[in-house]
């Protein structure tokens, strides 16, 4: 039988790069998310927690918690990039796949730097720069499958060149279906003002991965009247817990359960920085929720076989 199986990962914890002083250190993200009723995580940003993998296993094991996915950046609009990009694909795949997760969370690298906001780069890409990016995911995606036995999932992000509904459908009919697959990140949708029941139900072969957040209707207001950057949307409390946000998650996740397949729903809500006493309560309360919507696909336990 289907499921939607629901974890957690560090970002719920404020957790945006491998080491930082703001950050809760791993051993507190770990102890928390077994403590909030978890048994699925995601790694975070490499290095966040152990690289090696005897040493990660013992620490998940010995708090009852088991390992989806990992995530890694792209940026193969740009020439000469695949070989950056591949060295950090097969840390994050090798580690994933020794742990037993099957899937690799990829998203496009921001065009605003995610301390200042400042534009790096266009917002928009070329014809050409297009073609480069959507032949570069395909190659990453049968590579990665080839050589780790990991999915790739295709992460949207804000203030990258893959955001808008637009964009996702653009590179999800650029890319071969055998080897790119969508993580559904429903915040990220939402914040750049796309429909997420629409992405569902024009790519439901796509949906391959999920990640589950909400934003505040009114900081997106005041994000878009003055075209905030994203980090300064984050702190103002763009991404909110559920069910105080948009989209509502009932009715996406009944979507999901209609595809029939087994799927990953990792909570996500994007805090950085964080209070370190916030997160443990807000992962109790969202895992308290998204047990009571009434999906009755939706679970706590047991790995799918992966899409």
């Amino acid at each position: 039988m289907a499921s939607i199986r629901v974890g957690t990962a560090p970002d719920s914890w404020g957790v945006w790069f491998p080491d930082d002083p703001k950050q809760v250190p791993g051993t507190r993200f770990l102890d928390e998310a077994a403590a909030a009723g978890y048994e699925w995580i995601e790694l975070g940003p490499y290095g966040y927690l152990p690289t090696n993998p005897l040493q990660l296993r013992d620490e998940l094991e010995s708090r009852g918690l088991r390992l989806s996915a990992g995530s890694v950046s792209e940026r193969l609009h740009q020439p000469n990039s695949w070989d950056a990009v591949w060295s950090q694909v097969t840390d994050v795949a090798a580690l994933t796949a020794a742990l037993g997760g099957q899937h690799v969370v990829v998203l496009p690298e921001m065009w605003r730097d995610l301390y200042t906001g400042a534009a790096l780069e266009p917002g928009e890409l070329t014809p050409a720069q297009w073609r480069a990016k959507t032949t570069g995911v395909d190659r990453l995606g049968k590579a990665m499958f080839e050589e780790y036995g990991v999915r790739l999932q295709y992460h949207p992000h804000a203030d990258s060149h893959v955001d808008t509904e637009e964009n996702i459908t653009r590179l999800l009919e650029s890319t071969d279906p055998e080897f790119v697959s969508l993580c559904l990140d429903t915040g990220h949708v939402a914040y750049c003002g796309g429909d997420n029941l629409a992405v569902i139900e024009r790519h439901p072969d796509r949906i391959g991965y999920l990640h589950l957040k909400q934003v505040n209707p009114e900081v997106m207001a005041k994000v878009q009247a003055e075209n905030l950057p994203f980090s300064e949307a984050v702190v103002l409390g763009a991404m909110t817990e559920p069910p105080l946000g948009v989209p509502e998650l009932p009715p996406l996740l009944e979507a999901v359960a209609r595809l029939g397949v087994d799927v990953f729903a990792i909570v996500e809500q994007d805090m950085y920085p964080a209070p370190p006493d916030a997160p443990l309560p807000i992962a109790q309360r969202t895992r308290a929720y998204l047990g009571g919507c009434g999906v009755h696909s939706l679970c706590f336990a047991e790995a799918p076989a992966g899409r």
